[in-house]
């Protein structure tokens, strides 16, 4: 097979022969040789009245005056072009005037591009449903689109290149520009109208400039409310006939014991005990996270973590019932701010799931440590594990993994949920980490600001 034939210049060809600043060279060489010309040619008139270097000065005087009146001429020009045409001329003025009028030709085009750009731009987010701003490097107002002179109340051009926070002035917002970390958004209401919820997120881009993204969701949110109450009102009207429930089908589990009247029912009525316990712990759960979903006001009770923990522990070993051992390392002197009922939530949530999910003979370990991101809570089993593709899913509501075996052993499938939005009152987040057949490890990571060390055992002190 014959190689490809590569197109190589050679070294007589001009683009190797020339040096890159030919161009220039030549040019001043010309120029020089035409100064030279004006000078031979004013010497030789001068020699005529014997005066030949009167002559060549000024012959080079005539050329110094036309090449500033070429310069007047550009500089006019330059000013105001349409005014001030650039004239014809030879030589290298003429060169340059055209290499000028062939740069203006170019510009124009693009600028022509540019605008073409920019006016698209401009329909395109004119169109959104969403508010677009332009921010500068200090917050100031470049330019906006219909939707956010809506949602915003923007004005212009009386509101070009103002502060968004000197318009938008809610807590929560300022809190979230001056603060400077857009990884997130925040919600505050519209300055146009105060029954409006927007969602306002900030994007950085370019040199120092930002883009705010406004969106209308007070609607999402009346749904969100309104779904919330109806589980909670639902949830509380339920759970007055699955006590009456309750309280009939223990009374007859005792009947159905031994040779009692209902001997012959026992296992029907165990299992409807133990469905309407089922359904208890269903509505209880429902409730619980609907309160969760619904209190967004601020605790700041001071938390005494290991106690909670251990406490958490009990219950879980009564739940586990000696089949598996449990191991803690828990730091007495690190403290929490939150609700207390929160914490619980989180920590007897976690036990349990690991109790529920590791055969027995496993181990489930607890720990309560310092860690960079200020204090850290972990629960760690030795249980069946998680696929991969679950886990992203594990903490919305009714998702289990082994549906038979959540059901099996009690669990309503909200328990992570209820995880979830607790944490959210502690600023916290959850992590998790699972193999199938290894075992599974949950951590909660608590902000500096939330978490408290003890100096001493007799005086607590503010981290």
């Amino acid at each position: 097979m014959q190689a490809p034939q590569q197109d190589i210049p050679s070294p007589e060809s001009p683009a190797e022969a020339l040096p890159e600043d030919f161009p220039s060279r030549t040019t001043f060489w010309r120029g020089a040789a035409r100064m030279a010309l004006t000078a031979g040619s004013g010497a030789a008139l001068g020699a005529i009245v014997h005066h030949p270097a009167f002559g060549a000065a000024l012959a080079l005087s005539a050329h110094g005056l036309a090449q500033l009146r070429q310069l007047v001429r550009l500089r006019a020009w330059l000013h105001r072009p349409k005014r001030h045409p650039l004239p014809d001329s030879a030589g290298l003025w003429g060169e340059a005037f055209d290499l000028l009028l062939e740069m203006q030709r170019k510009n124009r085009k693009r600028k022509r591009k540019l605008s073409l750009m920019l006016a698209e731009f401009q329909a395109s987010t004119a169109a959104l449903p969403d508010g677009a701003v332009v921010l500068g490097e200090r917050g100031e107002i470049s330019w906006f689109n219909a939707a956010a002179q809506k949602l915003l109340g923007l004005r212009s051009p009386q509101d070009l290149g103002i502060r968004i926070p000197n318009l938008i002035r809610h807590p929560s917002f300022t809190d979230f520009f001056e603060q400077g970390d857009f990884e997130r958004e925040t919600e505050a209401p519209s300055p146009a109208n105060r029954n409006r919820l927007l969602s306002l997120r900030i994007i950085p881009y370019g040199n120092e400039q930002k883009l705010l993204i406004v969106r209308d969701v007070s609607e999402r949110r009346q749904l969100e409310a309104a779904r919330r109450d109806f589980v909670a009102n639902a949830s509380h009207e339920l759970r007055t006939p699955l006590t009456v429930l309750r309280g009939y089908l223990d009374l007859m589990e005792m009947d159905a014991q031994g040779s009692g009247p209902l001997n012959a029912w026992r296992t029907p009525v165990a299992e409807m005990r133990a469905q309407a316990l089922r359904m208890e712990a269903l509505v209880n759960d429902m409730l619980k996270l609907a309160r969760l979903e619904s209190d967004r006001t601020r605790n700041d009770e001071r938390l005494q973590v290991p106690a909670l923990i251990r406490r958490a522990i009990e219950e879980a070993k009564a739940v586990s019932k000696a089949q598996h051992r449990f191991e803690a390392r828990i730091d007495d002197n690190l403290l929490l701010k939150g609700g207390e009922n929160e914490l619980h939530s989180i920590i007897i949530n976690l036990l349990t799931n690991a109790v529920r999910y590791t055969p027995a003979g496993g181990v489930i370990r607890v720990s309560w440590e310092r860690s960079v991101e200020g204090a850290r809570f972990a629960v760690a089993d030795t249980g069946i594990g998680i696929a991969q593709e679950d886990i992203p899913r594990l903490t919305e509501r009714f998702y289990r993994v082994d549906v038979g075996r959540s059901r099996a052993s009690g669990g309503t499938g909200l328990g992570l949920s209820i995880v979830k939005h607790a944490l959210e009152g502690f600023d916290a987040e959850l992590s998790i980490e699972s193999e199938l057949g290894v075992g599974s490890t949950f951590r909660c990571s608590f902000p500096h600001h939330r978490v408290e060390q003890l100096v001493n055992k007799a005086e607590p002190a503010l981290k």
